[in-house]
């Protein structure tokens, strides 16, 4: 069998393998393994597969993804997030949908400090979601706003995935933190239309509520929640300050959410004990997914199957735009079906040498491949944020109506996508001043 019909087939086997619920890190690494055993011989496969893994782990930018895991754990487990939604409630509760709106503001800030689109989904499902529907919010709008907002945890700095897109891509992560603050920014700010625009139009939807609250009790709510801004403006402005590096910015977030959680006395031993484990989970999980990447990336240089689709697609998609039209349908699909980091680095080896021979800009295209991801976690049948909630809420309210809600998301995602597609400057504005 020729190298390329043995990249074909392992590409076919590890999608069907993921589609019968293998762990995804144990497909890749099995796969290459048996692919490079295969092409060259298992002697040397047993080589790379001892060699890689080294080789991965002692990359210094790596140490960054369990500092900013725990990081987000202790912010968590401190309390440094409660009152967000409150505060945001405070503020912009009395405009069409505000409350749903509110939920987006603090979702965003939440999924920022905790890297996690499914903690931050689980956390307002018990927080706002009950809020909305006392206030009388049709379920799919006070259902779907959660779902959607938790998943810009990917996209506004600090994030795993960018951490990861850039070690495996070479592309520096500063600048890909850089990149996603805009991009991310836009899409909370479309949200937001969309819902105001939607509980306007239909005060059904989201009916105004009377509350009014005193100065006092807005400067109260502020002083509950200033942690959290502190810690993600002292993180993201030490990096475009040029203070320290993404790497450093791990560590020095994890000591700044410590010394700010010991600062208002929230944080207990047995919290710190289980945002430590958290963090040793989390990083292990990750870890054995990108192990098994780096496997796969060699097996794909090996089999020659980018080259080829390169020299096949070239000719025919020449077109960047219709390029990431493909890219996008093929990440929505798998998306519903693959959780997002590993569909990540299952689809970049394959990728990658298509995009490079293009010239495509692999910071815009990191922050493009990212909000494909984003919409994945909300699509049906297997929207990962939507079951979160389901779990969380029970039988509150249906999936269908969970569904339904997060479509209008959807819609809104499709649109931001085509604007970032459409307009690389608004992803490129801010690497550029800064360089």
């Amino acid at each position: 069998m020729e190298r390329l019909d043995i990249g074909i087939l392992g590409v076919i086997s590890a999608l069907v393998l993921i589609g019968i619920r293998v762990p995804v890190g144990v497909v890749l690494g099995l796969v290459s393994f048996l692919g490079i055993g295969w092409i060259l011989n298992f002697g040397a496969a047993w080589g790379i597969l001892t060699a890689v893994p080294y080789s991965f782990i002692t990359n210094w930018s790596l140490s960054a993804v369990p500092m900013f895991l725990l990081m987000g754990y202790i912010a968590s487990q401190a309390g440094l997030t409660r009152g967000l939604f409150g505060a945001m409630r405070m503020f912009i509760g009395n405009v069409p949908g505000g409350l749903a709106s509110a939920t987006v503001v603090a979702s965003a800030l939440f999924a920022s400090a905790s890297g996690s689109s499914v903690a931050t989904s689980a956390a307002f499902s018990r927080i706002a979601v009950p809020e909305m529907l006392r206030a009388r919010y049709a379920p799919s709008l006070a259902c779907g706003s959660v779902a959607a907002s938790g998943t810009l945890g990917s996209l506004i700095p600090p994030s795993v995935m960018m951490i990861l897109f850039g070690i495996f891509t070479e592309t520096s992560i500063g600048a890909l933190f850089v990149a996603g603050v805009i991009p991310g920014i836009l899409s909370a700010l479309i949200y937001i239309a969309m819902i105001t625009i939607r509980a306007w139009r239909s005060p059904e939807l989201a009916p105004r509520t009377n509350e009014t609250f005193t100065p006092m009790e807005k400067r109260s709510a502020l002083r509950d929640t200033w942690p959290l801004p502190v810690l993600i403006l002292g993180v993201l402005g030490g990096i475009f300050a040029g203070i320290f590096s993404p790497t450093e910015a791990g560590a020095i977030g994890a000591a700044m959410a410590l010394l700010l959680a010991l600062a208002r006395r929230g944080l207990s031993g047995k919290a710190l004990l289980q945002s430590i484990v958290d963090t040793a989970e989390g990083t292990c999980t990750v870890f054995i997914i990108a192990i098994g990447a780096s496997m796969f990336s060699v097996f794909m240089g090996l089999s020659t199957l980018p080259a080829a689709l390169s020299q096949a697609l070239l000719p025919v998609v020449d077109n960047i735009y219709l390029l990431m039209i493909a890219i996008a349908i093929l990440f929505v699909v798998l998306g519903m079906f693959v959780e997002s980091i590993s569909l990540l680095l299952l689809t970049l080896p394959v990728i990658e040498p298509l995009l490079r021979s293009l010239g495509v800009d692999f910071v815009w295209f990191g922050i493009i491949v990212i909000k494909m991801l984003e919409i994945g976690m909300i699509t049906p049948p297997v929207g990962l944020n939507v079951y979160v909630m389901k779990s969380a809420l029970g039988d509150r309210v249906p999936l269908t109506e969970m569904f339904k809600g997060a479509a209008w998301f959807i819609l809104m995602d499709v649109l931001t996508l085509a604007l970032l597609v459409a307009v690389p400057a608004i992803t490129l504005f801010l690497p550029r001043l800064m360089m």
